[in-house]
């Protein structure tokens, strides 16, 4: 388990063996089942993950019983709930599995302990810091500037794997759409298509 996150540090940036052993032995594997939940709106995020297997998908759910899934998370992809995770408030999130999934957690403590450590950790987190604000600034832009089907047709190109294992519902929840629009969505496209 731990190798697949040994690779994907060393993707990012130069440690030695020792450096990169040293930080992923501080992680705790977890096995989480479909449809389990890995964190709970209220509860206060006590971990960082690296996903070696699977898929999970960070919700809200809003004031009117909708779902808004900020983002989802497979395999060499990382998951918390950053706000929660940070300033130990409870969380407005849920973290659940979408398949039956291995991940590896690391608690605030032992991240802590890898920054006044291993100082080549701090330089990898702000890099991964940074590429989720890029992601999360374009999410936004795209969401005020483009309609639903583009978004949708990016999304697909995006990921194109990652769509073959989602539900309907769980992408129109990504995109902001009704499962209903989403399918007049894929309708329009086949017929542009034949």
């Amino acid at each position: 388990m731990r190798e697949q996150l040994e690779n994907n540090i060393t993707a990012h940036l130069n440690l030695t063996k020792d450096e990169v052993k040293a930080f992923c032995n501080l992680f705790e594997p977890k096995k989480i089942k479909k449809k389990s939940f890995l964190l709970r709106e209220g509860e206060v995020c006590r971990f960082e993950g690296f996903v070696v297997k699977g898929l999970f998908r960070v919700f809200h759910i809003d004031q009117n019983g909708f779902e808004q899934i900020l983002y989802f998370a497979v395999e060499n992809w990382w998951i918390t709930d950053i706000d929660s995770f940070i300033n130990e408030i409870p969380s407005q999130l849920f973290i659940e599995a979408l398949e039956d999934s291995d991940v590896l957690l690391i608690s605030k403590k032992d991240k802590e302990f890898a920054y006044s450590n291993l100082p080549g950790i701090e330089k990898l987190f702000r890099i991964m810091t940074q590429k989720t604000h890029v992601a999360l600034q374009r999410r936004m832009i795209d969401n005020l500037s483009k309609t639903a089907e583009v978004r949708y047709i990016e999304f697909a190109q995006r990921y194109p794997r990652l769509i073959q294992r989602l539900s309907n519902i769980h992408i129109a929840a990504y995109l902001g759409i009704t499962n209903v629009f989403l399918s007049n969505i894929r309708k329009k496209i086949a017929l542009k298509n034949n």
